[in-house]
């Protein structure tokens, strides 16, 4: 496994760099499996992110119909809530491609099937996960690439320091008492989020710098959870400069 650090020079460019390294792993990924999964985040640089897809027309050259979409982690608000990872990107790029709706599986929202029961979601969307499982596991279906946003503590997904969830070994756990609002959530945990092909975390601002610097420095998982998810073959950082301050020069790639 190899971990490249990427520095843009504001978060602007991260956005329109990120999004063109999404496209090309998209075409990349369907010219050699025919399909293509995506673990998608949320957040404002990843809204960028998508937004920056949407408008690039490199996009095109991408089959849309052969994309698979998941989530990394969800608030557990009702449908279309405009504080939802979902709602969020399907508003940002997902509403503007032709994808497959059958390929789109976002986790359930508190007025679901489940009602405002979190554990129940969570095991809905582990079930959901498996059945689309990959010939090698038994839980899993193969990721492609994981998205996933660096909090300023650290935390990835729904994964916060020392919260249960970071103690998790199912690959979906409910998460109650988030530090950072809404408190109820639905997240992948370490051990799905391990198994993708590629992870990319993404931070931008000096608010983050730390986070990002204790995590490259080798944090306990538990303590930092950006320190603990890594690619099966390679984990990517993508930092704007505000970001990477705290990152030793020797280990940066500049763009």
């Amino acid at each position: 496994m190899t971990t490249d650090v990427v520095v843009h020079a504001d978060p602007h460019l991260l956005a329109q760099a990120a999004a063109a390294r999404l496209i090309v792993k998209m075409i990349d990924a369907q010219a050699s499996r025919g399909l293509v999964s995506i673990v998608l985040t949320g957040g404002r640089v990843a809204k960028a992110i998508y937004e920056a897809v949407a408008t690039n027309p490199a996009r095109d050259a991408v089959d849309w119909s052969r994309v698979e979409l998941w989530w990394g982690d969800e608030r557990f608000l009702p449908s279309g809530d405009p504080e939802r990872n979902e709602t969020q990107a399907r508003q940002a790029l997902l509403d503007k491609v032709p994808l497959n709706p059958d390929r789109v599986h976002p986790m359930p929202p508190s007025d679901g099937p489940d009602g405002a029961d979190p554990e129940l979601a969570a095991a809905r969307y582990a079930s959901v996960l498996a059945r689309a499982a990959a010939p090698t596991s038994a839980e899993l279906p193969y990721f492609d690439v994981v998205l996933l946003g660096v909090g300023e503590d650290g935390h990835v997904a729904s994964l916060f320091p020392e919260h249960p969830a970071a103690y998790e070994s199912r690959p979906v756990s409910a998460v109650r008492g988030s530090p950072k609002p809404p408190p109820v959530r639905t997240t992948l945990t370490r051990t799905a989020l391990n198994t993708a092909e590629e992870l990319w975390l993404i931070a931008a601002g000096p608010d983050k710098a730390k986070a990002v610097g204790m995590a490259l420095a080798g944090a306990g998982p538990v303590q930092v959870p950006a320190a603990g998810v890594s690619g099966v073959t390679k984990t990517v950082w993508l930092l704007d400069r505000a970001a990477a301050t705290e990152v030793p020069l020797k280990s940066r790639a500049l763009r």
